[in-house]
């Protein structure tokens, strides 16, 4: 299984779900979420292969968030245009991300990680 780590380093919630996959033995690549942000059709098979809608891949906790006021933007916005806002701004999207192609979370929650991810 070939995994792909998005993540920010300065990010407490990615680097408690790096250490947890250094610890479980898990071999990923780690792709610096801001610097190089997902593309419109990464994101559209991140919501796919999720079973999340594209609302909850923002950030909401962050900074650019509040700044771009998306809480209001997001009411009426339409799947599409979510997908345009994330591919946009790295900041924006929730994280980390991991993905197989298969199968995809976002955000760390270690229940989680242990029923999609361990071996």
């Amino acid at each position: 299984m070939s995994l792909t780590f998005y993540w920010y380093p300065n990010c407490g919630t990615c680097n408690k779900a790096k250490k947890w996959l250094d610890e479980e033995g898990i071999d990923y690549e780690s792709v610096h979420i801001v610097n190089n942000p997902p593309s419109k059709e990464q994101l559209k098979s991140f919501i796919a292969t999720s079973d999340k809608p594209a609302k909850k891949f923002f950030n909401t906790s962050g900074k650019k968030y509040r700044e771009l006021n998306m809480k209001e933007k997001l009411k009426e916005a339409e799947e599409g245009e979510m997908i345009e806002w994330l591919a946009s701004d790295g900041m924006l999207i929730k994280r980390p991300i991991l993905t197989d192609g298969e199968k995809t979370t976002v955000g760390f929650k270690q229940e989680e990680f242990e029923n999609v991810w361990s071996q």
